[in-house]
């Protein structure tokens, strides 16, 4: 993705972000993925994650099941 496709999407900063202005996660969402980027530099690279590797990601808890 270039950079001017990534300036389309929607971000958002992440819930868990505070508003200190330390370092915050970014994310957008597209149909098929879920991309995660750092909010002191968006012209960087960034994570995309599809859809179902990001949920299993933000469902996990740290213990073994």
């Amino acid at each position: 993705m270039t950079t001017e496709d990534s300036a389309r999407l929607a971000w958002f900063k992440s819930t868990y972000s505070g508003n200190e202005g330390g370092a915050c996660l970014e994310l957008a969402t597209t149909p098929n993925a879920v991309h995660v980027r750092d909010s002191k530099k968006p012209t960087r690279a960034q994570i995309v994650f599809t859809r179902q590797s990001w949920a299993a990601f933000a469902g996990f808890t740290g213990r073994p099941r």
